[in-house]
């Protein structure tokens, strides 16, 4: 091959072209595909070093759990939970869907009353402040994120109050809100059918700075961008969930890389340590393109993208979203989830 290289540098240039475009598409042909477009295999078999503690958050006499679709925990190690009013919507309701626990359970405050229909993602900042969006339009309400005061007070409100859109100061189903370190705040605007498919990006006064995403399945194309979260690097991990992987960006929206084996991603949380931990609720239910994984809570390390651990979902058979939806994890390895299904929020520990 050497030799042939070399005797063709005394070819015509027109030759020469011709034989290097050959040569790229015969390495183009032999060369192995990106590993994120190998095919990966369900990760159902890693050991379970986790046990599950139920009926530990306390609710007031009188009022039970609805679906709890969102939860993080706060830098005093306190669980802040976006709960829907006993059921699975809050419209109607004089509940208050904001709900902040300590360690063991005590409810601390309640907020949010009449502000709500469907709170689905919530997030606590470096401040201590809490984020929240509201998933459905209707009745004057939805499709916003607020930004709340440990004590209940409105700081910022996003998006027009019960309107769908996708302009700078409007959303359509907005599932999930983040903060960055320099307190630009990014939105996962939509949630499935005749919604949004896009991250939109604002600064920390709320001015909006740009947009990117559409319905896809391609790299920076979403189809329900359910979460998003920052690592330590800065990088945004978002949860493109009915394309079963996570996207990797920086925070221009520049595409890095993504993850399938963390399977069909609901949730996420990183701790302190570099360990990743996402909820999956779907597979094997509401799922039709995600067979063989089995739903639960997958941990790894955020550093290379491995697997090591995984709390299954005790419910063999569903037909609904099971087990987590949202997760958190607080600075002693204690992992919350979240379930929307099962309408509760459980406490993993080590075994």
């Amino acid at each position: 091959m050497a030799s042939f290289l070399t005797r063709s540098n005394f070819a015509p240039a027109g030759a020469r072209a011709a034989f290097a475009a050959a040569l790229l598409i015969c390495l183009a042909v032999v060369m192995p595909a990106p590993a994120q477009d190998s095919p990966v295999s369900p990760g159902n078999s890693y050991p379970n070093p986790y046990r599950t503690i139920a009926d530990w958050a306390k609710l007031p006499e009188g009022r039970t759990w609805g679906a709890a679709a969102g939860v993080d925990v706060d830098r005093h190690g306190n669980i802040w939970v976006a709960e829907r009013c006993g059921q699975n919507t809050c419209a109607g309701s004089n509940l208050p869907p904001i709900l902040e626990f300590d360690p063991s359970g005590k409810l601390l405050k309640s907020f949010g009353a009449g502000m709500f229909n469907f709170p689905h993602g919530i997030h606590v900042d470096r401040a201590g402040d809490i984020w929240v969006t509201d998933g459905v339009g209707a009745d004057g309400k939805g499709h916003q994120i607020f930004k709340f005061n440990p004590d209940g007070k409105v700081l910022m409100t996003l998006g027009k109050a019960g309107v769908a859109g996708d302009g700078p100061d409007t959303f359509n189903k907005p599932s999930a809100v983040g903060i960055a370190p320099n307190g630009d705040i990014f939105v996962a605007d939509g949630h499935g059918p005749g919604s949004n498919a896009r991250i939109v990006k604002f600064d920390k006064n709320g001015k909006f700075i740009k947009t990117w995403g559409k319905l896809g399945t391609g790299p920076g194309e979403f189809d329900i961008p359910h979460c998003l979260v920052f690592d330590s690097k800065g990088r945004i991990l978002v949860c493109d969930r009915n394309n079963n992987r996570i996207q990797i960006f920086d925070q221009e929206g520049n595409y890095i890389s993504e993850w399938k084996q963390f399977s069909r991603p609901s949730g996420i949380a990183i701790d302190a340590k570099g360990i990743i931990y996402v909820a999956d609720s779907e597979s094997e239910s509401v799922s039709k393109n995600h067979y063989g994984w089995k739903r639960g809570i997958r941990v790894g390390n955020i550093k290379d993208g491995s697997v090591f651990a995984f709390i299954p979902d005790p419910v063999e058979v569903a037909t609904g979203t099971s087990s987590a939806e949202g997760v958190a994890v607080d600075s002693h390895g204690v992992i919350y989830g979240a379930e929307v299904g099962q309408k509760d929020l459980k406490k993993y520990v080590k075994k």
